[in-house]
């Protein structure tokens, strides 16, 4: 989320009390966060582009010069995690090349893995997605394959680069790729559809779920023989 005053203009004369008024540069990032924290809180039809407006402190027409339409504003609220998980999944080859061992570099990326997923915000969206999905279908889909699915695609490709280099065996990358990330975030993000996303185990605790995931992932895709 922007915070105060991060590209915003704030105005105290008499005409508008002290209101924030965004300029015409940062109306477009002072709506997404007003559309991000309405529907995430709302849900989608239970949100309006006039309360959008009114928390964005800018005008209804205003919203329309930045998006046609209210669907369009929520698949851009939607989709706005994928850049951030492409910058994790650009991140993930160098994470385990420039580690001392094998082991080291999986525990460091899992414990990245598990602390980019297990979010409050993330959490909230990805279940905004799931009760969204039978009105957008495709958005939905989009939303897969940029989001989770690029992180498993990602991690099955690393996977069969590391078995044709001895370090892993590995017949089936995109099924051992799944195991990995399941056996780090499965359980907590099992939990987070169900349990208000704030109630989060902390960080220990979830470092600790990350190490012992990867020692179950290498215990069934190390080497054979390797100590």
């Amino acid at each position: 989320m922007r915070q105060a005053g991060d590209g915003l203009e704030v105005t105290a004369g008499p005409e508008n009390g002290g209101k924030r008024r965004p300029g015409r540069l940062a109306s477009g990032g002072a709506i997404r966060e007003a559309a991000a924290a309405l529907f995430l809180e709302k849900g989608y039809q239970g949100t309006s582009m006039d309360e959008i407006a009114s928390a964005a402190q800018v005008s209804k027409q205003t919203i329309y010069t930045h998006f046609a339409s209210k669907e369009e504003l929520f698949a851009d609220l939607v989709l706005g995690n994928a850049d951030r998980v492409e910058e994790f999944a650009g991140g993930l080859a160098p994470m385990i090349d420039e580690a001392t061992d094998l082991e080291a570099g999986l525990r460091r990326l899992a414990r990245r893995y598990i602390a980019l997923v297990v979010r409050p915000d993330v959490l909230r969206l990805r279940r905004l997605v799931i009760g969204e999905s039978a009105r957008f279908p495709e958005l939905a889909r989009t939303y897969y394959e940029r989001v989770p699915g690029r992180v498993l695609d990602t991690l099955a490709g690393m996977f069969a680069r590391l078995a044709a280099e001895g370090r892993l065996e590995v017949q089936d990358p995109a099924l051992a790729a799944q195991h990995f990330a399941w056996l780090i975030v499965g359980e907590p993000v099992d939990r987070g559809m169900f349990y208000p996303a704030e109630s989060l185990r902390g960080q220990g605790e979830l470092e600790q779920m990350a190490d012992a995931a990867v020692k179950v992932f290498l215990a069934a895709y190390g080497p054979k023989g390797a100590d």
